[in-house]
């Protein structure tokens, strides 16, 4: 009597979150294979993969998995392969993926062996609906596992109780224990991102002094802005996307400071590729008189942006090529002008303006908001409310149109009072300048904020200027600002009194 041809396995391993596991999976259904006499010719392994699917979700993504169902589709041996398991659950978690599973083994006659849920013959009848069964058991089996974990979040997110996972940067592992030095970077930089300075810059800073992620990495502008809008940051508990209330944790950025700051960070306006460093005051910024004249912009100039290696716009025989300011829109034919003369004239006046006593209050509102309590009642009130609505629709009290049309309403009116806490914190740009020598201020700040103050105090219009020397022309000023004259630029204030008169450039 002829001895029968041993059967060829392919074996599959999965493991949702990471390789624990897998080598007992192995163990199990090497053993198992030897019990049947066959033996494993290739091995196919997903970790950290769910078979798992949600409704409309999709397939799970397992790249091995398909690399399997592929092989067996190559087949070609006269004795098909066969396919080993330690579970069916590791196999399928997913009814509809399952089925194409299905397709395949039982036209390549491929039977199933599996350590600890049996055997399925998928040209059977009988064996198809076995394996769909326990397919079926096995999503019932993680769906209603994450229905039961889904209601204990949001039981522990309506009492502000914290979900667990990884350390937040500014807590303790605990999610709740505020670290000091972390909490006080968060709030510093909240206060110089309001006042203008680009997260970019803020990040490299902070990877400078060794400041690192709650995770011990290094920040870039993407990590360090999701960080600062997370609620949690304000005390604020937030599920699925929406804030729910009051968190046991004390926040480490004030709600008023930090709802300006997602209204600053979430502006569709606000230019988020990092770039190149800036080097320019008043590029995108400072606007074209002639525009201006011309009523291109609702009463505003085009702004004027830097190119390089304009020749001509420095004095008598400077003919070398420099950086010169042009209007973004019409170029050198409507205005143009040496931009590090033009630069270091409205750093002039900026220093002046804010070198004069009181002058940081005249251009800020105060810090005080005696209505910002009512607004962080209000929006109190909004909760309790949404909460009451969706109560009352899920007992049938209110339908779904008048669910839908209350939280349009609430949303309008929540959206009013991020607004008006904008404009009460997001004004900080000045606040270098409270106490400090305005000059040494100025040299200490970078480009950025050197943007941003210059985009609160003032308006700067380049204004034609006639070709040669200014009027009042003199060899001494010649050396220092070329053939630059003062009186083609307008600066207007942008808040407070009339201005003193603007430094000549001299």
């Amino acid at each position: 009597m002829s001895t029968p041809t041993p059967r060829d396995y392919v074996l599959y391993l999965r493991k949702s979150k990471g390789r624990a596991g897998i080598a007992r999976q192995r163990r199990d259904a090497t053993t198992h294979c030897e019990r049947l006499g066959g033996r494993i010719v290739a091995e196919f392994v997903d970790t950290d993969r769910t078979a798992f699917a949600k409704v409309g979700a999709g397939p799970s993504q397992r790249d091995d998995y398909q690399a399997m169902l592929d092989f067996l589709r190559a087949d070609t041996r006269p004795l098909p392969l066969g396919v080993l398991a330690w579970h069916a659950d590791r196999l399928h978690r997913d009814p509809s993926e399952a089925e194409t599973f299905l397709t395949v083994c039982a036209s390549g006659h491929h039977p199933v062996e599996t350590a600890r849920s049996g055997n399925y013959d998928l040209t059977t009848p009988t064996g198809r609906k076995r394996f769909r069964t326990d397919v079926v058991d096995a999503a019932y089996e993680v769906d209603h596992m994450i229905e039961r974990i889904e209601s204990m979040k949001v039981e522990a997110a309506r009492e502000g109780r914290w979900l667990g996972g990884r350390r937040p940067f500014g807590y303790e592992a605990d999610g709740v224990t505020v670290r000091p030095a972390e909490a006080a970077a968060a709030d510093q930089a909240a206060d110089q991102a309001l006042g203008g300075r680009t997260l970019n810059s803020i990040a490299k800073e902070w990877n400078a002094s060794g400041i690192t992620t709650s995770t011990g990495g290094k920040w870039t502008e993407v990590t360090l802005r999701r960080m600062l809008l997370r609620p949690r940051n304000a005390g604020i508990m937030e599920h699925r996307g929406e804030e729910i209330g009051r968190a046991e944790w004390p926040a480490i950025i004030e709600e008023t400071k930090w709802r300006a700051l997602r209204a600053l960070l979430t502006d569709p306006a606000r230019r988020t590729s990092p770039g190149n460093a800036r080097r320019w005051l008043g590029s995108g910024q400072f606007e074209c008189g002639i525009c201006e004249e011309l009523g291109e912009r609702d009463q505003h100039g085009r702004p004027v942006t830097v190119i390089a290696g304009t020749s001509g716009m420095g004095g008598k025989g400077d003919r070398a090529s420099v950086p010169a300011y042009r209007c973004s829109e019409h170029k050198a034919s409507h205005v143009i002008r040496n931009a590090e003369h033009l630069d270091k004239y409205v750093s002039m006046v900026a220093v002046e303006w804010l070198s004069q006593p009181g002058a940081v209050e005249l251009f800020t509102t105060s810090g005080e908001d005696p209505t910002a309590h009512a607004r962080a009642v209000e929006r109190e009130t909004l909760r309790a409310r949404e909460r009451e609505a969706a109560q009352m629709f899920a007992a049938g009290q209110i339908t779904g149109a008048q669910l839908a049309e209350m939280n349009a309403t609430w949303a309008a009116r929540r959206f009013e009072l991020d607004a008006a806490d904008a404009a009460t914190a997001r004004r900080s740009a000045l606040d270098p300048f409270r106490n400090g020598d305005a000059r040494q201020v100025w040299e200490g700040l970078d480009v950025d904020r050197r943007r941003a103050v210059i985009a609160e105090i003032m308006r700067v219009v380049v204004l034609p200027a006639k070709r040669g020397k200014p009027k009042g022309w003199t060899p001494e000023h010649g050396k220092k600002w070329g053939y630059f004259d003062p009186a083609s630029i307008r600066i207007e204030r942008r808040e407070g009194e009339a201005p003193a008169p603007s430094p000549t450039a001299g």
